[in-house]
């Protein structure tokens, strides 16, 4: 992985949040590539539970203060840096504070997903993007995990296709076992379409569920990794289908090698 760039794009990454299979593999990817000699850029969502003062976030004035125009409303974007110190990895966080200031994740303390998330989503990808076009950084690999991130490739593909910033760049989504029960907004498809971003592109988001979130992110790749040994029936038929680089599971022992080869072998070749 000597000199090549990947973003990775995620929902959730220790040591900011809890363990589980996202917010780990989150940082062992980039951990891998990292100490290979890659370049990375982490991004994920700032959300109201991360302790700013134990973690050190700070604010980068140079590229926080833009509006991004969510289903018709302008949302300012924040962006907050931070660094994992024992591997000397740097994170960006994506915040707003009538998106992601509220102390949860992605439910509210009865677990009820929060009627917005929707539209966190749709803010979280262009965030990313905006970002990235600021710092001016050519990624050869975007590399998806978890389904808050999980619109990245959708608006990558659509929304910012002219974008020359990410003309060779490849994406990669992680699919990983059913993250949430039940529905996201059923406005989502209407919100995305007032982008300009047609429809027949999105029809499966008519039904908002996370099986169909996902179905839209492996669209819109190039590639795809099944993350965890449990993915639905229903997702990896859709999989199956699209004739698309596919690495199966693997443990966390051996993703280093496994990763790495993927990359190199079946997403940059």
């Amino acid at each position: 992985m000597n000199g090549k760039k990947i973003l990775f794009v995620s929902s959730e990454l220790v040591p900011y949040l809890p363990e589980n299979p996202v917010s780990l593999m989150s940082y062992e990817a980039p951990r891998m590539v990292n100490s290979n000699g890659g370049q990375i850029r982490i991004f994920m969502p700032r959300y109201g539970n991360i302790n700013e003062r134990r973690h050190q976030l700070h604010e980068v004035i140079r590229l926080s203060g833009m509006n991004l125009v969510i289903n018709d409303m302008d949302m300012p974007l924040i962006i907050k840096v931070a660094s994992i110190p024992r591997e000397r990895i740097q994170v960006y966080f994506i915040d707003n504070e009538e998106y992601f200031k509220r102390k949860g994740t992605f439910t509210d303390k009865e677990g009820n997903l929060f009627p917005d998330n929707d539209e966190r989503a749709i803010f979280f990808a262009k965030g990313v993007v905006e970002t990235v076009k600021k710092l001016n950084w050519s990624p050869d690999i975007i590399h998806v995990h978890g389904w808050m991130a999980s619109l990245v490739p959708l608006y990558l593909r659509r929304y910012y296709a002219d974008e020359p910033i990410f003309a060779d760049s490849k994406v990669v989504t992680s699919v990983y076992g059913r993250d949430f029960e039940g529905n996201l907004n059923n406005d989502l498809i209407k919100k995305i379409a007032f982008d300009g971003i047609d429809e027949s592109a999105i029809e499966t988001l008519a039904n908002p569920d996370y099986n169909n979130l996902l179905k839209v992110a492996v669209d819109h790749s190039d590639a795809v990794i099944l993350a965890t040994e449990e993915v639905s029936d229903d997702l990896k038929k859709h999989i199956d289908g699209l004739n698309k680089p596919v690495l199966s599971y693997v443990s966390l022992q051996e993703t280093e090698e496994a990763y790495s080869n993927f990359y190199q072998n079946e997403v940059l070749k």
